[in-house]
C-alpha cells in the first residue's frame, strides 16, 4: 500500500494505491493531520485502491470528523465498482460525496 498526498491551495488529495486496511492506519492519519491549516477540502482518491476493509472505513470516518472539526469537507473519488459497492452497502454514500 502506498499513500500519495498532493496539495493545491485549499485542497489536499490523498491517493490510496493498493490495499486500504488496518496496516494503513498510521500513514493515512499522517497524510491528513500533517496538512496546512489552509486546507479545507480533502479528497480521498480511490482510483487505484484494490481492497478496502472495515478498519479503512473507520479511518475514513476519523478523517471526516477531523475535517469537519476544521469546518472543512471531504469526499471520495473514483472508487472501482467493487469498492463503491462496499461504500454503498456501508451507507458511506450518505456520509460522503462520492464522485466518478
Amino acid at each position: 500500500m502506498t499513500i500519495e498526498v498532493s496539495t493545491n491551495n485549499e485542497t489536499a488529495t490523498i491517493k490510496i494505491i493498493g490495499r486500504f486496511d488496518f496496516s494503513s492506519q498510521r500513514d493515512f492519519r499522517n497524510a491528513y493531520q500533517g496538512q496546512e491549516k489552509t486546507v479545507t477540502e480533502y479528497v480521498v482518491d480511490l482510483s487505484q485502491t484494490e481492497y478496502i476493509d472495515s478498519s479503512a472505513l473507520g479511518m475514513l470516518l476519523l478523517l471526516k470528523e477531523h475535517v469537519e472539526s476544521k469546518n472543512g469537507h471531504s469526499k471520495l473519488s473514483q472508487p472501482a465498482p467493487e469498492i463503491r459497492k462496499i461504500l454503498t452497502m456501508s451507507n458511506f454514500d450518505q456520509l460522503f460525496t462520492i464522485s466518478d
